[in-house]
């Protein structure tokens, strides 16, 4: 009777190493996304500490150098070290990225909340469902407009420059993030913890402070986690394009921008600030999508 037993019990424990084991793997992704971004944070708060030398610093006689033990990822046509400016860069890069995220979130708050919360409504001198039909008008023309075209008129209005860069690209995000914040308004709006909330007397304000907004940011915040990646690529690509930070800021795009001239003879200048821009990408990616399972439920 005890050989079934030890059978049993040695199938049981096979089992729970192989979940585990799937487990460990299913989460590969997700530890290595994050591996890269703590080291990404690890250079925008302290990046002499990674790259002590200076970013901005030439050296002639080493121009060109191509990667080796005295230049990790090889220098440029001026002799600064690639890896020093792709570190440094990282500041200025994500830091576009983060804040045009964050401008195109508060966009999305004005538009999305009023609409949401006016949507089916009638008033008694103004019908509120105008501001729901006018708000959806303006998103539906953001909306015709591919994202980098719109930031493109709106930087040839405004003019180059990091602040303008900022400003473009979180305009272009604002009408997904919009639509979304109004989605979420209206479903929660006639929700019980509302009702409860009305009943108690409560105001519209603290109504609105207190459930409908925690309530309706929580998925545009998993969004905004891959947002911040697609950001980073817009911003880049505008200063690839020469509209974003001015050279010889070691900023990512600019060094794409910079070393296309030389690719055939100085690859690593072009294809080691490329790596970064998309392992920034994939990395946000990856970890928006964790955390929407995670939010769903879901086991990672």
């Amino acid at each position: 009777m005890s050989a079934p037993r030890t059978s049993s019990t040695g199938s049981r424990a096979g089992g729970r190493t192989r979940a585990a084991a799937s487990s460990a793997a299913s989460n590969l992704p997700a530890v290595a996304a994050a591996a890269v971004v703590l080291f990404l944070a690890a250079a925008v708060a302290a990046p002499g500490w990674l790259a002590p030398a200076d970013p901005l610093g030439i050296e002639p006689a080493a121009a060109f150098s191509a990667p080796g033990p005295g230049h990790l990822l090889g220098t440029d046509e001026s002799g600064r070290d690639i890896y020093t400016r792709i570190v440094h860069g990282a500041r200025s890069s994500l830091t576009i990225g983060v804040a045009a995220t964050g401008v195109g979130l508060g966009l999305a708050l004005l538009l999305g909340v009023p609409a949401g919360l006016t949507a089916g409504r009638r008033g008694r001198r103004v019908h509120p469902r105008w501001v729901d039909a006018s708000i959806s008008r303006v998103l539906e023309v953001l909306f015709a407009l591919p994202g980098l075209l719109l930031a493109l008129v709106f930087i040839a209005f405004a003019g180059p420059g990091v602040t303008t860069t900022v400003v473009a690209v979180g305009l272009s995000t604002a009408p997904g993030y919009a639509r979304i914040i109004r989605t979420q308004v209206l479903r929660l709006r006639d929700a019980e913890m509302v009702q409860a909330a009305r009943v108690l007397g409560r105001s519209r304000t603290r109504i609105l402070l207190g459930h409908l907004l925690p309530n309706a940011l929580g998925p545009v915040a998993v969004l905004a986690t891959l947002g911040v990646g697609q950001a980073v690529v817009w911003a880049s690509a505008l200063s690839f394009l020469g509209l974003g930070a001015p050279p010889p800021a070691p900023e990512w795009g600019a060094m794409l921008s910079a070393g296309r001239t030389y690719l055939s003879v100085a690859w690593w200048m072009t294809v080691f600030p490329g790596l970064a821009i998309v392992a920034v990408a994939a990395s946000a990616t990856v970890l928006g999508r964790w955390m929407q399972r995670r939010a769903e439920g879901v086991s990672a």
